[in-house]
Parts: structure tokens; sequence; C-alpha cells
């Protein structure tokens, strides 16, 4: 990789497309995160180079700890795109806090029922508008041992394949050295190195035209993207990966047992 690449990979792009442009709201969290994360986090990002300038996109990430959201919106954020997860709705109800995230674009959540429904058509239609959602395909912080990836959920397939957005897939490794979910541990400390990696979009030209996607459909798609966010894990973690950790199977057995 040149010189100018290497720069390219983990670039600040200040210009937004027409479509996500800084509102007053995304600025004033801005304004407290980002110095907020300087300090907190030692930043080694690469490939943000594959981030599409515009148009709608859809990043598909692992999720090893409830600290990770925060460098994940500060990657994508400076890559030149508005960060706008899909959000567990008990967040917006935080006094102030909920507001706040409310205001800045982000989608609430909702288990089961016809608002479940609604947060997905919510996400279709950010999209369509050319706007970026951020998805953690596996509904929840990582179960795993060692925070390897789960087997995700098919709501980023659904999205994916309803909308023909880019699926860029994201790998994140360090947060959970400030709060481990596994342990329930805090470590808070200055400087903790985080690594974020965007890949190349995930090919799903495979199941294009297909018509309404079958359950089989849904989850070799799921599969896919996972697979790539996991291979991407393994190269910053510099080892071989396991299989997609089934969290549902491993309660199912220990039930059993």
């Amino acid at each position: 990789m040149t010189g100018s690449s290497k720069r390219y990979d983990a670039w600040y792009f200040g210009r937004r497309p027409d479509n996500e442009r800084r509102t007053f709201w995304l600025m004033v969290a801005v304004a407290v995160v980002k110095p907020t994360m300087m300090v907190m986090f030692r930043r080694h990002w690469s490939g943000m180079r594959h981030v599409p300038r515009s148009g709608g996109v859809i990043f598909a990430v692992n999720h090893i700890s409830q600290t990770d959201p925060l460098p994940v919106a500060h990657y994508v954020y400076n890559s030149g795109r508005n960060p706008h997860f899909l959000a567990k709705d008990g967040v917006f109800r935080i006094p102030v806090l909920g507001k706040l995230i409310g205001w800045t674009g982000q989608i609430p959540v909702y288990r089961g029922g016809s608002d479940a429904i609604k947060s997905l058509h919510a996400a279709i239609e950010a999209v369509d508008a050319g706007q970026s959602i951020i998805f953690y395909p596996e509904g929840t912080t990582s179960k795993q041992p060692e925070h390897w990836p789960m087997r995700g959920r098919t709501g980023v397939a659904r999205l994916a394949l309803e909308t023909g957005a880019q699926v860029i897939p994201v790998s994140v490794w360090g947060p959970h050295r400030l709060f481990n979910p596994i342990t329930k541990k805090w470590r808070p400390r200055l400087r903790t190195k985080v690594r974020i990696a965007a890949g190349a979009p995930v090919d799903l030209s495979k199941w294009e035209g297909e018509g309404e996607p079958t359950l089989q459909t849904l989850e070799e798609v799921t599969e896919t993207i996972m697979l790539r966010v996991r291979d991407q894990l393994a190269e910053i973690r510099e080892e071989t990966p396991p299989p997609l950790y089934d969290y549902k199977a491993h309660k199912s057995s220990r039930k059993e047992a």
C-alpha cells in the first residue's frame, strides 16, 4: 500500500453528503464525545477507504462491550458519515442522555411484535434516504468466552436485501479491556488501545433478485456477513478464529447437562 493509500485508510473527511449534514445536536454530541474519546482510547484505525462517501450504507459491527459504541461512532464520523445506531429502546428512556440520543438521529429497537417491525422500517427508510446505519447483528455483546463473534440475527440480512445498500464489515477489538461484559469487571484507565478495521463491501450478489427472502436465505446472508467480520477480527488479533459462536445452542446444552 502506498503512502497516500495509507493516509486514505484512516482519513478524516470533514464534508458530509448533502443528505447527511451535521445537525446542531450532532455537533453538540461531537463536541462532548470526541475529546473524551481522544483521552480514553488510543486509536488504531484502518479501512476507511472502503466507506462509501455517499449513498445508503450499513455498517455490520461485532459487539464486544457496552463501551464500544462510542469509539465505533467516532470511527464512522471521522470516515465522513454520520453515525446512526439501532439502539435498544431502554437507552432512550435515560434522563437527559436519552433525549440527546434521539435528537442525534439514533433509532430505537424494540423487541417483539409490531414495534420491532417499525424499527426495521425506520432503518430501511434511513438507508433508502442515503444515510448510514450501524448494525450489531449479534443483537447483544458477545457471550463467547474469548470475545469472538457469535452467530448473528437476521435483521441485518433483511435490511441489506430490502435496500440493496452496501454492507461494510467492521471489526472492533479493545473496548472490552475497559469493561468486560463476561466478567462484569470495569477497568477504567486512560488511553486504552482500540483497533477498528473496515473491510470491502460484503458480496451479496448471489442473493440478488430472489424476491421475498426465505428464512434460509436470511440465515445464509447473515452468516456471510458475520464470517467477514470474524475473519477481519482474526487479522487484528493475529489468531485463528473459531466457528461463529452459537449462544442459543450453548445455553440449551448447559440446560440439558
